[in-house]
């Protein structure tokens, strides 16, 4: 005696329509969030009479293409470096340091610098030339 059907059905729930009205929810969520910025403030900006400014102390750091260090003019090798940037920043927080290097110079010779600079604390920028 065989008591078991042969044809089983088998129930199915459909989620292609699922799909679609996930995708649209998260198309709405996505532009509603670009839209809404919470990261703006707005703020209305006090007056003032007269403008004073403070000069900033700059430090001139150049390198040639011969890999010849010069701090405000004065040749420096690269192992005092770090010594020579030490004292003629001295105790100012302000003081910012300008590099200048030659074009053809690697990348690792900025990084170098960079990294003497964050040791010390030192406020540094490249400057650069319009093209």
């Amino acid at each position: 005696m065989q008591l078991r059907r042969k044809n089983k059905s088998e129930s199915e729930v459909s989620t292609h329509s699922l799909n679609d009205i996930l995708f649209f929810l998260m198309m709405f969520f996505m532009i509603a969030a670009t839209m809404a910025n919470p990261n703006v403030i707005k703020l209305i900006l006090p007056n003032a009479k007269s403008s004073q400014t403070m000069a900033k102390r700059q430090i001139s750091l150049a390198i040639t293409k011969e890999l010849v260090y010069s701090i405000e003019g004065k040749p420096v090798p690269f192992e005092n470096l770090k010594s020579a940037l030490a004292s003629a920043v001295g105790n100012k927080d302000d003081a910012t340091v300008i590099i200048s290097m030659d074009r053809s110079l690697e990348v690792q010779k900025l990084v170098d610098l960079l990294e003497i600079g964050n040791a010390l604390k030192i406020k540094m920028i490249m400057a650069t030339k319009k093209p």
